[in-house]
C-alpha cells in the first residue's frame, strides 16, 4: 500500500474475506454499496486470499485486501489492524464518515481519524463470543483483551448498528448508549423464478451456509436420519466453505448410514445458489442453544432468503429467530439440538403440501413488506444523515 493518495470520503473496514459465498460477504456488499453511494466514493478494506487482487478499482471505489497476515489468526487480525493504522497516517485524507465491523477494524479507526469524521461500528458479532467455538483452548486473559477492546469501540463510535434486538439488549448490558443503537434487521430480495438446479429431480431438504459448531448441522443430519421412509427425499448441504472443512460430517452422515442420500455443493455464489433456494420443499437453519446465538445473538440471513424464495422454513426457537419468523406461518420452530422434534416438524410438513404453499406465501410477503434489503437501506440511509452525510 504504496499509494499517498488522500483517502477517499469514506471507509468501511471488515474482517473479512470479501466476495466470498459467505452470508457476511451479501452484508458487506449492501451496507458498504450504500455509504460509498451517499458519500459519492469510498474506500473498502477487507482481507483477500490468493485468488483475489491485493488492489482493485471499481469506478469511485478503491478495494484494499488484506492477504499477507501469518495464518494464526489472532496475528492475522492484529495486522489487520496495524496495516489499517499504518494506512491512516499515510494517507491522512479527509474522511467523512468511517464503518467497521469489528475491533480489529475499529480500534486504529477510532485513534486514527479526524474530529470532523463520523463513525459507525456495525455489529454483526462479537469475536470474544464467537472465538471461542473456532478455538477452545484460547485463554481468558486474551478474551478478556478482545471484551475490552469491544466495549472501548463501543463507548467511542457515534454511532451503534445491529441487525436484531436480541443483539442490541445485550450491547446495552455490555454498556452501550441505547441512544446512539440503532436496529436495522438484515434483508433478502425476491429472486426471479430460476429453473431447478440440473442434478434436482427429487425432492430435497436444504441447509445452506456455514458450518461452524454453533449451526447445528450434526442435529439435522440426525433428523433426517428419522425420515428414512421418505425414500425419494434428500438433503442437499451448500456449505459455504472447501470440501475439507466438512469431513467430520460426512463421516457422520456415513455412520447414520444416510450418506447417499446427502448430496454436497461447496461454495457457491449466489447466483448459483439461487436454484437450490427457490426449488428447495424445505429449509432448515438448526440453530444451537449456546451463548453465540443466546448471549449475543444474530441474524440469520439463510432464514430471510429462505423465505424470500417462498419456501417455508423449519427453525431452531430460539428469540433472534422469533424476531424474524413466526411458528406456523412462515414455517416450524423446534426446541434447538433435538433430532427427534425437528425430524417431527418436517414429516408434518412433508406430508401437507397445500399447508407448504401457504407458508411460502406468507414468508415471501414478509420479506417484501418488511424484511427486504430496501428497507434496511432505507434505515441505514436516515442513520447516515443523522450523522450529516447527505
Amino acid at each position: 500500500m504504496t499509494n499517498r493518495q488522500p483517502l477517499p470520503p469514506a471507509l468501511y473496514a471488515a474482517f473479512d474475506v470479501f466476495p466470498s459465498a459467505k452470508g457476511a460477504a451479501v452484508h458487506i456488499d449492501r451496507f458498504a454499496r450504500r455509504l460509498f453511494e451517499r458519500a459519492g466514493g469510498g474506500l473498502l478494506y477487507v482481507l483477500g486470499n490468493e485468488a483475489l487482487p491485493a488492489g482493485q478499482r471499481e469506478g469511485a471505489v478503491e478495494i484494499l485486501r488484506y492477504r499477507d497476515g501469518p495464518a494464526n489468526l489472532l496475528e492475522r487480525a492484529l495486522g489487520f489492524g496495524y496495516t489499517l493504522d499504518r494506512l491512516l497516517a499515510r494517507r491522512g485524507g479527509a474522511l467523512r464518515l468511517a464503518q467497521f465491523r469489528d475491533p480489529w477494524g475499529g480500534v486504529p479507526l477510532l485513534q486514527g481519524v479526524g474530529p470532523d469524521c463520523r463513525t459507525v461500528y456495525e455489529v454483526n458479532g462479537l469475536p470474544s463470543i464467537e472465538l471461542p467455538f473456532a478455538f477452545p483452548d484460547i485463554g481468558p486473559a486474551t478474551l478478556a483483551k478482545l471484551r475490552t477492546a469491544e466495549r472501548w469501540c463501543l463507548e467511542r463510535a457515534d454511532c451503534i448498528v445491529t441487525p436484531s434486538q436480541t443483539i442490541a439488549r445485550n450491547l446495552v448490558a455490555m454498556g452501550a448508549d441505547p441512544q446512539r443503537l440503532r436496529v436495522i434487521p438484515n434483508g433478502a430480495e425476491v429472486p426471479t423464478d430460476p429453473p431447478p438446479p440440473p442434478p434436482a429431480p427429487w425432492p430435497y431438504l436444504l441447509y445452506f451456509g456455514a458450518v461452524q459448531p454453533w449451526q447445528g448441522l450434526p442435529t439435522l443430519l440426525r433428523a433426517f436420519a428419522r425420515l428414512a421412509d421418505f425414500r425419494d427425499l434428500r438433503l442437499v448441504i451448500c456449505a459455504a466453505v472447501h470440501p475439507r472443512r466438512v469431513k467430520p460430517y460426512r463421516r457422520l452422515a456415513e455412520h447414520l448410514g444416510i450418506a447417499p442420500r446427502v448430496h454436497w455443493e461447496f461454495q457457491l455464489d449466489q447466483a448459483a445458489l439461487d436454484p437450490w433456494r427457490r426449488h428447495a420443499t424445505l429449509a432448515v437453519a438448526p440453530l444451537t442453544e449456546c451463548s453465540r446465538n443466546l448471549e449475543q445473538g444474530c441474524a440469520p440471513l439463510k432464514i430471510l432468503e429462505s423465505m424470500a424464495s417462498g419456501v417455508p422454513v423449519v427453525a431452531s426457537d430460539l428469540p433472534v429467530v422469533r424476531e424474524i419468523m413466526t411458528d406456523g406461518r412462515h414455517g416450524r420452530l423446534v426446541p434447538p439440538e433435538r433430532p427427534a422434534e425437528l425430524a417431527r416438524a418436517l414429516r408434518v410438513l412433508l406430508e401437507y403440501p397445500p399447508l407448504r404453499a401457504q407458508m411460502g406465501e406468507e414468508s415471501r410477503r414478509a420479506i417484501v413488506d418488511r424484511l427486504s434489503w430496501d428497507c434496511a437501506l432505507a434505515r441505514l440511509d436516515a442513520v447516515y444523515s443523522g450523522l450529516g452525510l447527505d
